[in-house]
């Protein structure tokens, strides 16, 4: 999983209102790993996206 690329391609921002102790703990999370504050949400939304796929209502890539 490190060798992926999590967020590649054309970016764009997402700001979202969270709660105080979640953001608390990926800040935490990022300095205690080799992953990037970005990185660690990416992953985190894409693995949402492919468990909840149905959500989107067609079929999507899950990498």
């Amino acid at each position: 999983m490190r060798s992926q690329v999590h967020n590649d391609g054309e970016l764009k921002e997402l700001t979202v209102k969270i709660d105080k102790q979640v953001v608390e703990d990926y800040f935490t999370m990022a300095e205690n790993s080799d992953y990037d504050l970005n990185e660690l949400v990416v992953i985190a939304l894409k693995r949402f996206r492919a468990s909840h796929c149905d959500y989107l209502k067609s079929n999507i890539p899950t990498d």
